[in-house]
């Protein structure tokens, strides 16, 4: 009964709030009290009986009054942090405080003449720096008291006074709804990154980010490691029980997820001091010289100890593989489903601090990472914009990595996990798991995967010197890719479809020139697909051969016209290319931005000598320079030849085929079929074999020393930051955010602009 009570004389307030003309004074306490001393509501309820309307309601008809709620709220938090909460009201008034404001804050965001609010010391007033008097904004003040609440004794933390027998069960559980609910307020104010619009300009910082991580909050090395130990320590199978976490709510989990997605937002922004203030004297005195303004990104960037870097690698592992388990008993672990943010915070990590990116490459562990990378990676259904992000998530994670000569050795061991996935069973090395599942992704048939193409190659083209021995499973996969890739029609769809061979003949040479003598099953495959590099090197250049390969497109039944860049609706779409499952009615779905060009994603480093990287200036020709896939929402017109009358024309191709048909690395392809084929018809007609394993042994014993063209040096194309990349995470981890809090809906139906929302 009493919790019905509380319930009605909450809504009343709130009623009485929206229905009053004129201001409330804010030494009325007895009215502003209300909304958090009397009550014990919890966040589901507020969000309930705080209807978006009424907000806007108050906040055009009655600004004064939810300026004054704003106030009085802030202004309680403020007290209970100077004070530690002694008592169980207080405590309370801090859970409505923060609640009420985590509901409200999102309708100040949305008005770009609010925005301003909460950076004033004067309800009304607009950004301001601090008065003569040191009053603060009530943006710093709100954010420096929620920061002493989560380090107060007896409520977010435990006392030292207690007893190490004393019983903690409810102060455990209280301390972890405190907690949750402070750290989704904090989650809440930084989100006024989502209602500005997309911008390439990282000049513009989060102000209420740049406050929180800057030399002004006292708690921000605590703050830190605390998240960082929060996400890594946690374990979701706890002691193993089976069914565990059907019969027991863990609010650790919560907990973490929370953490997880405060850490991602606050390390997005590594520079540049505060936004919207100048910085006072004394945080200027304060502020350390060395690395960046945001503290997080300093302490992330300046983690050293090889047991740390141990640690958070292990934590994140364990976390990353939980979805990936199985178990007798179906559903019977506890899975995770905050895989996103892991892999966002995984690349900060490897961005941020080099050196725990060499830790990671240093040994084998780096293939817990690999794996589940590789399993979100081949699950492409249902191919909305939440499942398009993780991928591209996953493909830069992987780019990065397969810039660094330890990340190709690593795939070298042997693949005896086999996680569930669904692709063709082989037996091989990480390689090899990694090649089966690109070729997935691009055989798909999905054109919005289709931007990803480059980046796939890529990264096999920077691992292939160091592939020592490819399955012959593994090896057929490349080979059905330059035979997609090589068709006429293809390579003359669209100008820049010729680079995806370009990588594959890069990659092969690679493998050819530096790892001959393990490789025999893709020497064999070359050699049984010769007719393919023949063929490329008799490509027709005649506009007459152009249209004709063109128009025999449109009548060609051929299984692999799915990998077509083309839109056309005529295309015959390969197996995989079904629709995607229809989302459940009533779900939610977020836009992503454009990728930037493979060109601008990478530089080129030429590996020396020594295994040290020498970067090499791009050239004017590069064929991984030039009009590389801008974005995944290109139109129709921009890949697909013009028909006129009956006939296609395609004056662009004309002068691009005669300059890159003549760079077409085929030389050393050429040569090893110039030598091998000759003795292989040879062996078999001798022997009369009809057994390929003869022959594979045949040419496992065989070299090519001396044979060959001088080796070529080895390029990798090393992952480089830009602003697009920059803007593409901002808007995949807002989105991330804005779909994982939906108990309670934060953001929910407000005007948000960083991305557009679908309703399903």
């Amino acid at each position: 009964m009493g919790n019905t009570d509380s319930k009605l004389n909450f809504r009343k307030a709130v009623i009485q709030l929206t229905t009053k003309t004129q201001p409330v004074e804010a030494t009325d306490d007895a009215f502003w009290d209300q909304f958090w001393a009397d009550t014990a509501t919890t966040v589901q309820d507020v969000f309930a009986l705080v209807p978006a309307a009424e907000i806007r309601a108050v906040r055009e008809e009655s600004p004064s009054n939810l300026a004054t709620l704003c106030y009085k709220a802030v202004e309680k938090l403020v007290q209970a942090a100077e004070s530690g909460c002694p008592s169980e009201k207080e405590k309370q008034i801090v859970l409505n405080c923060s609640r009420m404001l985590t509901r409200i804050l999102p309708y100040i965001f949305e008005d770009q003449d609010w925005r301003g609010f909460f950076w004033s010391t004067v309800p009304g007033a607009g950004r301001a720096v601090m008065d003569d008097d040191g009053a603060r904004p009530l943006a710093e003040s709100l954010l420096l008291a929620m920061a002493d609440l989560l380090f107060c004794p007896d409520f977010t933390v435990n006392s030292h006074r207690r007893g190490p027998d004393s019983v903690e069960d409810m102060q455990t559980i209280d301390s972890f709804t405190v907690m949750i609910t402070l750290l989704r307020l904090l989650l809440t104010c930084f989100s006024e990154a989502m209602y500005l619009p997309p911008s390439s300009d990282n000049t513009i910082l989060n102000p209420w980010v740049s406050f929180f991580c800057s030399t002004e909050n006292r708690h921000a090395l605590p703050l830190f490691t605390s998240l960082v130990n929060v996400v890594c320590a946690y374990d979701p199978v706890g002691y193993g029980i089976p069914y565990n976490h059907l019969l027991f709510s863990d609010y650790r989990e919560q907990l973490v997820e929370q953490a997880v997605q405060i850490l991602i937002v606050t390390l997005e922004h590594d520079g540049g001091g505060l936004a919207h203030r100048p910085p006072s004297p004394s945080s200027m005195e304060d502020q350390d010289s060395v690395g960046p303004d945001n503290l997080f990104v300093n302490y992330l960037s300046r983690i050293h100890r090889e047991e740390d870097y141990d640690f958070v690698l292990k934590g994140l592992a364990r976390l990353l593989v939980n979805p990936l388990m199985q178990t007798y008993l179906p559903n019977s672990t506890k899975k995770i489903q905050f895989h996103q943010e892991l892999l966002v915070l995984f690349w900060k990590l490897c961005d941020f601090n080099k050196k725990f990116l060499f830790f990671v490459l240093k040994s084998s562990d780096v293939l817990d990472i690999l794996v589940p990378i590789l399993f979100y990676l081949n699950d492409t259904y249902p191919m909305n914009d939440a499942r398009v992000g993780l991928m591209h998530i996953g493909v830069f994670i992987l780019l990065l990595l397969s810039g660094e000569r330890n990340f190709g050795v690593r795939l070298n061991k042997p693949y005896s996990v086999h996680v569930p996935m669904d692709i063709p069973v082989f037996t091989g090395t990480h390689a090899d798991l990694l090649i089966v599942v690109f070729h997935k992704i691009i055989t798909s048939g999905h054109q919005r995967l289709q931007p990803l193409f480059d980046c796939l190659l890529t990264i096999v083209v920077n691992v292939s010197p160091y592939l020592k021995s490819l399955s012959m499973v593994a090896a057929n996969k490349l080979l059905h890719l330059l035979e997609a890739f090589s068709t006429n029609w293809f390579l003359f769809s669209a100008s820049q479809n010729h680079h995806l061979v370009f990588f594959l003949l890069e990659a092969f040479n690679n493998i050819i020139q530096y790892q001959f003598d393990g490789n025999c099953n893709l020497v064999y495959a070359i050699i049984r697909k010769r007719n393919l590099f023949h063929q490329l090197a008799n490509l027709p250049s005649d506009p007459a051969s152009i249209q004709k390969a063109l128009l025999r497109k449109r009548k060609s039944p051929d299984a692999i016209t799915g990998i077509s860049r083309t839109s056309s609706q005529e295309t015959v779409s390969m197996e995989g290319s079904r629709p995607a499952v229809p989302a459940e009615p009533g779900t939610l779905k977020t836009s992503l931005v454009a990728i930037p060009a493979i060109d601008k994603l990478t530089e080129k480093s030429q590996v020396s000598e020594d295994g040290t990287m020498i970067s090499v200036l791009k050239m004017e020709h590069s064929h991984a320079s030039h009009h590389t896939p801008q974005a995944d929402h290109t139109t129709q017109a921009d890949h697909t030849p013009q028909a006129v009358h009956g006939s296609v024309t395609c004056p662009f191709l004309l002068p691009q085929v005669l300059s890159w048909k003549c760079k077409l690395p085929l030389q050393t392809i050429m040569r090893l079929l110039q030598v091998l084929v000759p003795q292989v018809e040879k062996i078999c007609i001798d022997k009369g074999l009809t057994d390929e394993s003869e022959i594979l042994k045949f040419l496992q014993h065989g070299t090519l020393v001396g044979l060959l063209p001088v080796p070529h040096p080895i390029l990798i194309r090393k992952y480089q930051a830009n602003a697009g990349t920059a803007m593409w995470f901002r808007t995949y981890m807002w989105g991330v955010v804005y779909l994982r809090n939906v108990d309670p809906p934060i953001w929910y139906d407000t005007d948000v602009r960083l991305f557009e929302i679908q309703k399903m």
